[in-house]
Order: C-alpha cells, then sequence, then structure tokens
C-alpha cells in the first residue's frame, strides 16, 4: 500500500481554501487505497484523526497556531518561519517512510525547509504549487531590493530539486517554464468547486441593505493580488453615472476588503460587508447573488488563479472578471460557462466595469 505525507496550512473549519482542497484529495487517494497523512493547522486545539476510507486510511494532523497580524510584515514572516519550522519537525517521522510528500504551497515557503530536510530521506517530492513564493512579494513591491533578488535565486534552485510539479492552471505552467523546470515534471491538476453546489440548492437570505438590489457577491481574500481601483471606479461610475442598481456585497477578508468598504461608504454607495460563511453554508452563499466579481492585477498572472473561480462556476450565476485573458481565470469561465453569462474587462478598464454592471442590472 502507498504511504502520502501531506503538507499545507489551515485546514476545515479554519477558513482557507488551501486547506479544503487538500483536505479532499487525500480523502480521494486514502478511498483508493493508499495510506495518508496530512499534516497542517487550526486555530483551535491541536489533534489527531484516524479514519479508514474506502480501501486506505486517512490520518488528519492539526497543530495548533496562533492569529497574526497580516498587514505587519515582520509579524507575518516570523509567524512563516515559525510555522514552517512545526509542521516540517512534526511530519519528519512520517517523511522517512513516505512512498511520496505533497506539500502545498501555502504556508509559503515550506519548500526552503523541505528540500534540505529531504537530503536526509531521499523522498520523491510534489511541490503543488497554489500561489509562487517570492514572486508574489516582488510583484507587490515592485522595485525589487538585492536582498530578495537573491533570495529569489534560492528559491529558483530549491524548485529545480522538486521531483514533480502540480499546477492550476496553464498560466502557471507557463511560469514554470520560463524558469527551466523541464514540461515533464509538471502535471496540471485542476481543483474543482470545494462543495457541491445540486440543482434546486436554497439561497441564503439577502441582506436587509441590498434589498431590491440585483447583488454582485465578492467572497474570500481581497489580498495584494486582486485589483481594487478599477472596481471601484468603475462601480461609482454605474452609481452616479448609470442605473445604479447594482449593489456589492463584499462577503471577504485581507487588506483590499477593508479598503473597497472604505472608500464605498465615503462616496455613499451601497455595499454590504460580511466576513466568510461556514464551510456548511458555502453552496447556499454561491447561489445567493446575481454575479460574482473576480479580479485579479496583471502583476500576478500565472503566480496567483483565485480558487474561488471554481465555485463562482459552479454556481450557475454570472461572473465579471477584472483581470488579463492571460489568467486562467478566463480560460476556465469560457470553457465552462455559457455564452452572455461571463464578462472580462481589463484592468484600468472603468467604463468597462460601469458597462458590464448595467449588464448586470438589467
Amino acid at each position: 500500500m502507498k504511504t502520502l505525507l501531506s503538507l499545507c496550512d489551515w485546514l476545515p473549519p479554519d477558513f482557507g481554501a488551501v486547506g479544503q482542497y487538500a483536505l479532499a484529495a487525500c480523502r480521494e487517494r486514502a478511498a483508493a487505497g493508499e495510506r495518508v497523512t496530512l499534516v497542517g493547522l487550526t486555530s483551535g486545539p491541536g489533534r489527531e484523526e484516524t479514519a479508514e476510507i474506502g480501501a486506505g486510511r486517512l490520518r488528519v494532523v492539526r497543530l495548533h497556531a496562533p492569529a497574526y497580524d497580516r498587514a505587519d510584515f515582520r509579524s507575518r514572516a516570523l509567524w512563516t518561519l515559525r510555522t514552517n519550522l512545526r509542521l516540517v519537525a512534526r511530519a519528519a517521522r512520517e517523511m522517512a517512510g513516505a512512498d511520496e510528500v505533497l506539500f502545498a504551497g501555502a504556508p509559503p515557503f515550506l519548500l526552503h525547509l523541505l528540500v534540505p530536510a529531504n537530503l536526509l530521506f531521499a523522498r520523491p517530492l510534489t511541490y503543488r504549487i497554489t500561489d509562487f513564493h517570492p514572486e508574489c512579494l516582488m510583484a507587490e513591491l515592485g522595485r525589487v531590493p538585492a536582498s530578495l533578488r537573491w533570495f529569489h535565486r534560492l528559491t529558483l534552485f530549491l524548485r529545480r530539486r522538486v521531483d514533480r510539479f502540480e499546477v492550476l492552471g496553464e498560466d502557471q505552467r507557463r511560469r514554470l517554464l520560463e524558469i527551466g523546470i523541464e514540461p515533464g515534471r509538471i502535471a496540471l491538476v485542476r481543483d474543482d468547486s470545494p462543495v457541491p453546489i445540486p440543482p434546486g440548492t436554497e439561497p441564503l437570505p439577502l441582506p436587509a441593505e441590498l434589498a431590491g438590489r440585483r447583488v454582485l457577491l465578492y467572497s474570500g481574500n481581497f489580498g495584494v493580488a486582486h485589483d481594487d481601483a478599477t472596481f471601484v471606479e468603475g462601480y461609482t461610475r454605474h452609481h452616479r453615472e448609470g442605473s445604479g442598481r447594482v449593489a456589492l456585497w463584499l462577503n471577504a477578508t485581507g487588506a483590499k476588503a477593508d479598503r473597497v468598504e472604505a472608500a464605498l461608504r465615503a462616496r455613499g454607495l451601497p455595499v454590504h460587508r460580511g466576513r466568510p460563511v461556514p464551510l456548511a453554508d458555502l453552496a447556499r452563499l454561491l447561489v445567493t447573488p446575481a454575479a460574482h466579481l473576480i479580479t485579479l492585477r496583471d502583476e500576478f498572472v500565472g503566480y496567483v488563479l483565485p480558487s474561488k473561480v471554481y465555485g463562482c462556476i459552479a454556481s450557475g450565476r454570472q461572473v465579471l472578471f477584472v483581470g488579463s485573458e492571460e489568467s486562467d481565470v478566463d480560460l476556465l469561465c469560457r470553457e465552462r460557462m455559457p455564452a452572455g453569462r461571463y464578462q472580462r474587462v481589463e484592468v484600468r478598464d472603468v467604463e468597462g466595469v460601469a458597462a458590464a454592471l448595467e449588464g448586470i442590472g438589467s
């Protein structure tokens, strides 16, 4: 029986798409007859659970991790280092006997500990490269200091020591090919909607302040990789020069979520601010709005693929994407959505966003 060790960040019920997908993938592999150990994080007490699934077995190890200030770079860096050390130390005993070690891109920089640790164990390493780090930080900064350029070169050196990569999209495959990873070491492994959405799924009640409006939902993380300025200006134009029928339900976390809410309230525009719902209510949330909003800055194409795209598509609702046609968000929506249900607008095309909102509001 094959033995798999998998590492990731936050596991359900904590909020985090990477952990949701990692747990689902580990269950599938256990059901196929593998012995699987998944090591991840929890905001609650640490614990271990083992279950027989199909012909295999799944053991889930949750390590307690404290919250931290995402806006504070030093706090975020120290948390990442300490957490990664704990994850690798806890997984070391399973790593020695694993037939495969699969690790995600979250927490970031697990690569920098696992590759050196694997000198002791010589296990096949599979990197499911969700977000690219430090490329995301480099894109965020714009002007890259020499120390970060050196760290990036170290990262490329370590990536070339990984046996196999799983990418979420063709845009990510292109990024790996650009840095010299051989095509045969890269496999495209798509995610899917984190929850099934059967026909007849009952929507959640609309917030009272959105009553009578066509609701546009932004759900999930709204961080540095996501464009906010184009949407805010286009939404403003829709309300001041257009029909103003669309209202935003901002069910999100992240620095950009706070910024968008503050900007819209300062302009007197309709917005309801919520927080991510429990996984049990996610399907109902996804079918509630008239349309979903996804945004991505051009600098992050191929480095970040917003995982929310799968649930948005599965919901059957319209999708407005503010971002590049080079992103797999565009590819997935064009391939999987009926004509007329998907609109894409370039970043900085304020008029295009306003026009798209008029279409959603009609």
